[in-house]
């Protein structure tokens, strides 16, 4: 059963009435076809509002949904043939980062990405998909790899942010993001990233410097999470609603920053509720910006990646509030 979030109740208050009303009418052996079926037309309607005017705070629910897909559920689904890669090479396998080759419609590619648990043993053994240095290195890896083969990179983020425990700082967390960075920046060959569920902090940012960014229309992408960051300015976490509201972190939002380059749809309630529908709209915004960045030279790709992440955040004073 699919857990239902707080701002979904009228829907599932109404749903009840209607198969109360239906189990009635069986029971009983009582016409009530056009009172069911006036519920279930405004049932549409009551979907269709709150799906369609989602507040920020609703979606950052969306976005750490348990049942949402996650990295794994999207190469099934996306790709074939995927063959899964491991380590660092220097200290070992870090299982809250996943990577390897597959193919997009018969084309080969390296696809990488954040990995959560499904249930609490997978979370342990993927540290809640909060990397590990060595997460880190074994992405980067696959990328150096991909450059050499001239193959297109897809990265899939998806974590609260890199762990930040004692080990991962003994093991330099901050400096494998940064390699990251600066090594991502010069790839001669296409990269994309698709966030689809929290994108948070340097641990997003660790997959993120790519050509093109997309997100799943109920992601978010941002520095901190709400309650973070609402610990820092209100000294109340329990005022993330309101912290949500103002960081902007929403894929709408960005988009009309223009931080990131594409909002994917998503299904009626989240990407929990249709896994395969919602692979089929990643795949042609998948395709497309591929189709866009492979006619584009290895210079040509470093130029334009250096561009986009060159005018994030240029305004103009004459603009700008005081």
């Amino acid at each position: 059963m699919v857990k239902t979030l707080p701002f979904e109740e009228p829907i599932v208050q109404l749903k009840t009435k209607i198969d109360e009303l239906k189990e009635y009418t069986a029971r009983a052996d009582v016409d009530m076809t056009a009172e069911i079926e006036k519920l279930e037309e405004r049932l549409k309607k009551l979907e269709k509002d709150i799906y369609e005017n989602m507040q920020p705070w609703d979606r950052v629910q969306v976005a750490r949904h348990p049942g949402r897909p996650t990295s794994r559920d999207y190469i099934q689904l996306l790709f074939t043939d995927f063959i899964e890669l491991h380590g660092d090479r220097l200290y070992g396998d870090d299982a809250a980062i996943i990577g390897g080759i597959a193919f997009l419609e018969g084309k080969p590619l390296t696809v990488i990405g954040h990995q959560r648990g499904i249930d609490t043993k997978e979370n342990i053994k993927r540290n809640f998909g909060m990397p590990h240095p060595e997460g880190y290195r074994k992405a980067l890896r696959l990328m150096k790899q991909a450059e050499k083969f001239n193959r297109p990179i897809i990265c899939f983020i998806d974590t609260k942010g890199a762990y930040p425990g004692k080990a991962a700082e003994e093991r330099g967390q901050s400096e494998a993001i940064a390699r990251n960075l600066v090594e991502m920046a010069g790839l001669k060959v296409p990269v994309i990233s698709v966030v689809i569920g929290e994108g948070g902090s340097g641990g997003a940012l660790g997959l993120g410097l790519t050509n093109r960014i997309q997100m799943l229309e109920n992601s978010t992408y941002s520095v901190i999470s709400p309650e973070g960051a609402a610990s820092i300015l209100w000294k109340d976490s329990s005022l993330a609603k309101q912290a949500a509201e103002a960081m902007k972190i929403t894929a709408p939002d960005l988009k009309e920053m223009q931080i990131i380059d594409t909002v994917i749809k998503e299904v009626h309630g989240g990407a929990h509720r249709d896994p395969e529908t919602q692979a089929k709209y990643m795949k042609e915004a998948l395709i497309n910006s591929l189709q866009e960045l492979c006619k584009l030279t290895a210079d040509e790709l470093i130029e334009d990646r250096y561009k986009k992440f060159k005018n994030i955040g240029v305004f103009s004073e004459e603009n700008a509030s005081v």
